[in-house]
């Protein structure tokens, strides 16, 4: 490999991969062209030993192989990631917690080199404050399953507590379609509790069904805490034959590769995510290509750049979808990119509910409020839900609480005053 003069300076300029160098040489093999002179000048272009390009061609002719032999990677378990995760990110503890169950063990400084090859990959690890905060929210929804106040018989927990106050009847508004939907999947409601037709959940069904016909992108915006989402569940409960409906949950602080990995996920992709942007994207593309509804909940977190890659995805020639962007904020985060906020066909807001609604939306929602004075619910809105659904939920969990664990209690002003105190912010 120690030429010089005039050919070293031509081929010193010249890099060529194994399986361009290999194919070729093999051809000139089958026509009995084959020369060491061009096995040297090979391992020149290609900046490797003449023996390596010699062993390249041995590969070739007995095995059919190309490419360098594929190494076995050292992959991490979901169960793995997960303890990694509760631990916040340590990698000591990973590895203290693998050597406690047995078995062969990597060592620490292995565990490292995968676990950052495959956060630069795209995998997120969550926060362990959000860790954290999971876990306590599941530990206080199986305390309250334990109290029998989130039973599957949530009808007879209604019923129980519904026994205990005066009845009264409530004042039906017309064009409120009251409890008709049952439960949709992914919206939490307090036991016994039902969805409710407002009018801006028929909006928003009416939006959603003008986007999927075009299939274009639209934005739900409004408030915290007015149901947005729910909105948008009800009116994706059942779509039309052929469609399919994907939830791409956005991850802590997104990154462009957060957010890629969070799609490639929500489309239940076979095999482990690619370890390139370039493959990602075309799995992706590939599954898009039938009819489908995109909604991206809490789209109001996206930076800049994650904008711009939903945005790609709905632009590209072979993918047919539907691009929902759902949150509290989603009008102003769409706003700093212009591009993508002229290609929105619909701009959809949910408001909080109008007074007329109060009444008839909050005794469907939960048989409890339908022995509850029309006055009394007129006062609650006004002193402490103001028209929000999800401070209505809290409230109506508070309500239960109340009369399955007081005895001879009464619903009468002064036991929801208190109760409203509880789900109203500290000034």
């Amino acid at each position: 490999m120690g030429e010089s003069g005039a050919w070293g300076e031509v081929v010193s300029g010249l890099r060529v991969s194994r399986p361009v160098l290999v194919a070729r040489l093999l051809e000139l093999d089958a026509a009995g062209a084959l020369t060491s002179a061009h096995v040297r000048a090979g391992a020149q272009a290609g900046g490797v030993n003449v023996r390596t390009v010699w062993r390249w061609l041995e590969a070739a002719r007995t095995e059919g192989r190309m490419e360098r032999r594929p190494r076995a990677r050292l992959e991490l378990s979901e169960q793995a990631w997960e303890v990694l995760g509760q631990a916040g990110g340590n990698v000591s503890v990973l590895h203290r917690h693998l050597k406690d169950a047995g078995g062969q063990v990597p060592s620490l400084a292995s565990l490292y080199r995968v676990v950052r090859r495959d956060l630069e990959a795209g995998r997120v690890l969550p926060d362990r404050a959000v860790v954290r905060r999971d876990r306590e929210e599941r530990q206080t929804r199986q305390a309250l399953a334990d109290l029998a106040l989130a039973s599957p018989r949530q009808g007879d927990v209604a019923q129980e507590a519904a026994l205990r106050l005066p009845h009264s009847k409530s004042t039906a508004v017309p064009g409120v379609l009251v409890g008709e939907s049952g439960a949709v999947a992914g919206v939490a409601l307090p036991a016994g509790a039902h969805l409710v037709r407002t009018s801006s959940v028929r909006a928003v069904a009416e939006s959603v069904g003008q986007a999927m016909a075009a299939e274009g992108a639209m934005c739900v915006f409004g408030d915290p805490g007015r149901g947005k989402t729910a909105a948008v569940r009800m009116a994706l409960s059942e779509v039309p034959a052929g469609w399919k409906v994907t939830w791409v949950p956005v991850p802590v602080r997104p990154s462009v590769a957060g957010i890629r990995r969070a799609v490639f996920d929500a489309l239940a992709l076979p095999g482990r995510f690619p370890h390139t942007s370039v493959r990602a994207d075309a799995a992706v593309a590939g599954a898009l290509g039938e009819a489908r509804v995109i909604v991206i909940d809490e789209a109001q977190r996206l930076p800049v750049p994650c904008l711009e890659y939903l945005q790609s995805l709905w632009d590209h020639p072979s993918t047919r979808i539907t691009l929902v962007l759902c949150g509290a904020g989603t009008e102003r985060a769409l706003a700093r990119l212009p591009q993508l906020a002229s290609r929105i066909g619909a701009w959809q807001e949910v408001p909080r509910l109008a007074v007329t609604e109060v009444t008839a939306v909050v005794t469907g929602f939960h048989p409890l409020w339908r022995t509850v004075s029309a006055e009394d619910l007129t006062w609650i809105d006004q002193t402490s839900t103001h028209g929000t659904l999800r401070t209505w939920a809290a409230l109506t969990t508070h309500l239960q609480n109340a009369l399955l664990t007081t005895a001879d209690v009464v619903a009468d002003r002064a036991l929801l005053g208190r109760l409203c105190q509880r789900v109203a912010p500290p000034l």
